[in-house]
């Protein structure tokens, strides 16, 4: 056995030593670069050069400047007035939570706090209109799928930043046609619950209900209002910044990690805001993951590792069935470890089955969407925070939902993305 055996065998007991209480992820894999690293014999300064530093400032710039707006009631309004529009449309009730989902992960939002906002909108939707939990927790992750991919988003941010690593050859426009797979796997998903819960009778047509009060996200069964609508000038100012990080990243190519940092730091000053607070909405245990597996990463590239895991998932003559290996590694791994950091370990695998002539944006969006279809399960903590918002005499029956749900998504989920996104 080789050392870049070893580094695999080594990132394999990391994945498994997650399910041990007191193993953080991301700080084992920099002990675990540390140890591989010096049994082969490289310097301390190669491992440091791994670190993704791009990958924090992205991270750290974005999610200071929505956490500006999270702070001072911005997205909050933007939700509300989702709320507002529907009124009490059966179709477009239900569809908030796709919506809301969409529209936060678009943003930047984490997929954990994404769905930590919206389980409560969905079951309390769920509790006041008598429409199947089941049903509405699943229209909301899939409306957070929706904007995983974002350029504004961690998946997005992360496939940026492993495409670079990766000397993946990719055209001008993969960032936006990344977000469009996304959008699109989540708007088909969206539609077959829509369709099989209005044949099954759970969906009634028309007018439903007579409350126009919105929904307060902090938690619990039956939604209230209980928010205070942002300032004027807070809006202007938040949304202003926004825009023109969108506009100078998007249009001009500018960094927006920095741009993110820049116009976080300015809006706090401008709304006399508290920086601690913006800086604490930084998701820091997120950086310490991604950050310390990119750099395990980082070391297992250069002993040749992933070369190796290449060749042995190759099947000669049949680049996309190799894709399909790649999908259900992504796929079963996710279902009860972290989606990013699968999606991260798994990204350094493409360059193989694109050399053999796999389209690189339909890799890319296969292993991710298969990475985080998977979630909607009662065992990690998206179903964890589904169950958490719905009344208690509901819970017992959409547990086995959601599992159900979830066994039967990795074991066809990977095959359905791979067959629709990989040819892209």
């Amino acid at each position: 056995m080789n050392i870049a055996d070893v580094s695999i065998l080594v990132l394999v007991l990391l994945f498994a030593a997650t399910m041990l209480k007191g193993f953080n992820l991301g700080l084992g894999s920099l002990a675990a670069a540390f140890g591989v690293s010096t049994l082969a014999g490289l310097e301390s300064a190669e491992v440091i050069a791994s670190f993704p530093g791009d990958f924090f400032i992205m991270i750290v710039g974005v999610t200071a400047l929505f956490g500006v707006a999270q702070i001072n009631g911005t997205l909050d309004w933007m939700l509300d007035g989702i709320l507002r529009l529907v009124r009490n449309n059966a179709t477009l009730v239900a569809l908030v939570p796709f919506f809301a989902g969409a529209l936060l992960t678009a943003f930047g939002t984490l997929p954990a706090a994404a769905t930590a906002i919206v389980a409560p909108i969905a079951l309390g939707l769920s509790a006041r209109y008598g429409l199947p939990a089941l049903m509405m927790a699943v229209l909301g992750i899939m409306g957070i799928l929706s904007g995983l991919l974002s350029p504004l988003a961690v998946f997005g941010i992360a496939a940026k930043q492993q495409i670079g690593a990766s000397h993946l050859l990719v055209p001008s426009h993969t960032p936006i046609t990344l977000l469009a797979g996304s959008m699109l796997a989540g708007i088909l998903v969206c539609v077959g619950a829509l369709i099989y819960s209005r044949a099954r009778n759970l969906l009634p047509k028309g007018q439903i209900g007579h409350s126009d009060e919105p929904l307060d996200s902090s938690g619990g069964g039956v939604a209230t209002l209980a928010r205070t609508a942002p300032r004027t000038r807070e809006l202007v100012v938040t949304l202003g910044g926004i825009g023109l990080v969108l506009v100078l990243a998007v249009g001009f190519d500018a960094n927006i990690g920095l741009l993110g940092a820049t116009v976080a730091c300015l809006q706090m000053l401008v709304l006399r805001m508290e920086p601690s607070e913006a800086v604490s909405k930084i998701p820091w245990s997120v950086i310490l993951l991604i950050g310390g597996l990119l750099t395990y990463i980082g070391v297992m590239q250069s002993l040749g590792a992933f070369e190796r895991i290449s060749q042995l998932l190759t099947v000669d003559g049949s680049p996309m069935i190799s894709l399909l290996l790649l999908c259900y590694i992504a796929g079963i791994t996710s279902f009860a470890a972290s989606s990013i950091a699968v999606f991260v370990t798994v990204m350094p695998l493409l360059p193989s089955v694109v050399d053999a002539g796999v389209s690189p944006i339909g890799a890319i969006l296969a292993v991710a969407l298969a990475s985080v279809v998977v979630d909607i399960n009662p065992l990690g903590i998206t179903g964890g925070l589904i169950l958490g918002s719905a009344e208690e005499q509901v819970r017992p029956r959409l547990f086995r939902q959601l599992l159900i749900y979830g066994l039967a998504s990795v074991a066809v989920g990977p095959f359905i993305v791979w067959g629709i996104f990989g040819w892209w």
